[in-house]
């Protein structure tokens, strides 16, 4: 019965880290897309993307 709890836990385990990773990818992609998107908005309206500080 242990055997198969600590299975479980490990298994539990790796789909969180694997869940982690992807989330962190979706998370990086996200900030280069937002990035450039502003840039591509910024160019079109002839705005310097270096002053607009967004918080």
């Amino acid at each position: 019965m242990t055997d198969n709890t600590r299975r479980d836990a490990l298994r539990r385990k790796s789909l969180r880290e694997v869940a982690l990773e992807e989330m962190t990818k979706f998370e990086r992609s996200e900030t280069e897309f937002r990035k450039k998107d502003r840039a591509e908005r910024a160019a079109d309206l002839r705005l310097p993307v270096d002053e607009i500080k967004i918080h």
